[in-house]
């Protein structure tokens, strides 16, 4: 069977549309970092997100409104949490995973690469990407919260000030016996 009724098609039609709306609305609201790239808690939102819509335009059972305030309060759960974790590094800790460095001054981690379960065509993958031939060439390559990887050339590296965050960072040490 196509449909049921015609009424059913116009309501999907209607609240489908009245329900994106909203959405949109919601999220240009709530500001960039709703839709930046995503960790793990900024997925399990937009699954939400989209699972509130899919529901709000196919179950009758479910009123717009209430269909609106599920989008607002996950949106502003979301903020709550991003306004929580920017405050309070322990919360940062417990709902978004740490950045991991995978290579240091040419050098690859080969352990932390197990232990992350990237390989070593990723590592090069993304260091090719960056315009790099040579590992050598590259000072840190690092695998960040949201999962994407980072290169730094060896020639931008400096002082190594922007890999201080890193666990493990002042393991792998400098060759001039800086940290």
């Amino acid at each position: 069977m196509w449909f049921d009724a015609v009424g059913d098609l116009v309501r999907v039609a209607l609240v489908g549309t009245a329900a994106y709306a909203a959405l949109v609305a919601v999220l240009r609201l709530s500001g960039k970092r709703t839709l930046a790239k995503l960790n793990a808690f900024d997925l399990v939102v937009t699954v939400a997100l989209g699972s509130t819509l899919a529901t709000i335009l196919l179950s009758a059972d479910v009123a717009w409104t209430e269909g609106v305030l599920a989008l607002v309060l996950l949106v502003a759960l979301q903020l709550v949490v991003a306004q929580a974790t920017t405050r309070v590094p322990a919360l940062r800790r417990l709902v978004t995973a740490a950045p991991t460095l995978l290579l240091h001054e040419g050098r690859v981690l080969e352990d932390v690469l197990r232990r992350q379960r990237v390989s070593t065509d990723e590592l090069r993958q993304a260091v090719r990407a960056s315009g790099s031939g040579s590992l050598a060439d590259v000072g840190a390559v690092v695998l960040e919260s949201d999962g994407s990887l980072s290169v730094v050339p060896l020639a931008a590296l400096g002082d190594s000030s922007a890999l201080a965050d890193l666990p493990g960072r002042d393991a792998v040490g400098r060759p001039d016996g800086r940290p």
